[in-house]
């Protein structure tokens, strides 16, 4: 028969266990909330950019841009992998690591040279433990990513783009659809070719184009192309932080519900032993009784 006191002991442990992932699910809560505001709202931004860049291509003018034009040979190649700086959070990093290393290898059959980087403290342990070296570390980054942060990098790779050192961007992270849809997403950023033919006709409709672009559209264009791709990479930031919040309330949740099972569980087997115990004792105690008499 188990020990009464055993079982009272690891049923105190699971339930101070549960406080943890009870706390944690309404901080992660309270963090998905506010990072989901801020995901929205930069969603709208990038459209709305992407939409007047597609606007610009359809002004019947031969506008170009480096950022637009695809290179003739993929020489150098940066992969940009999104995770967290922290676990509890389910499969949210495994699943980042595991596409972010496919990815690798992608890039490595296409490319000459490739270089890995990547934000987020369980992503380098996870890609050094797999023997990849990574060359740039991200660990700054947390629940809200400010666009100066991700400002800095995204005019790193612009000027190293522009320079020819850089030939193609790839960025693994989570893609916030809704809160109940999160996916893996690998994207191709650099070059610029996020402008599809429905977007296209989408932003000209049957009218052409709704602007008057002063003082010409190739002077905007400089000036449009390259915002809109700091803002497709400040999104990934983002969707990447609300998705983990998502993840971590989620798997707390599940935590703290097994731990609601397994406390119930352990009261019921502490109450049979304890009974069982008494039970023993009054027998004894009769037998004694009975000895005596």
């Amino acid at each position: 028969m188990a020990n009464p006191r055993q079982l009272d002991k690891r049923r105190k442990s699971v339930k101070n266990i549960r406080k943890i992932t009870r706390t944690m699910e309404l901080i992660a809560t309270a963090r998905f909330k506010k990072a989901m505001d801020r995901a929205s709202a930069a969603t709208a931004y990038t459209d709305r950019i992407t939409r007047l860049v597609a606007d610009l291509m359809q002004t019947g003018l031969e506008v170009t841009h480096p950022l637009l034009d695809k290179r003739d040979k993929t020489e150098n190649a940066t992969l940009l992998v999104l995770t967290a700086n922290r676990g509890l959070c389910g499969g949210f990093n495994g699943n980042l690591v595991r596409a972010g290393l496919r990815q690798w290898d992608t890039l490595e059959g296409e490319a000459g040279q490739c270089r890995l980087e990547v934000a987020g403290k369980r992503g380098i342990g996870g890609m050094r433990y797999r023997g990849l070296d990574v060359d740039r570390e991200f660990t700054h980054f947390e629940d809200k990513p400010r666009f100066d942060e991700v400002d800095a990098i995204a005019s790193r790779y612009l000027e190293e783009y522009t320079a020819g050192k850089l030939d193609r961007l790839d960025v693994v992270y989570t893609r916030f659809v809704n809160p109940a849809r999160q996916q893996v997403t690998v994207e191709t950023l650099l070059p610029l070719g996020a402008i599809t033919a429905d977007e296209e006709m989408a932003s000209a409709g049957e009218g052409g184009s709704p602007y008057e672009f002063l003082p010409s559209p190739e002077s905007i264009l400089e000036e449009v192309v390259p915002t809109s791709f700091k803002v497709k990479l400040f999104k990934c930031f983002l969707d990447s932080a609300v998705s983990e919040q998502i993840a971590r309330r989620v798997a707390m949740k599940a935590a703290t519900e097994n731990a609601d099972d397994l406390i119930k569980s352990l009261s019921m087997q502490y109450n049979r032993a304890r009974q069982g115990r008494i039970t023993n004792e009054l027998m004894d105690l009769i037998g004694g009784v009975n000895a005596i008499s």
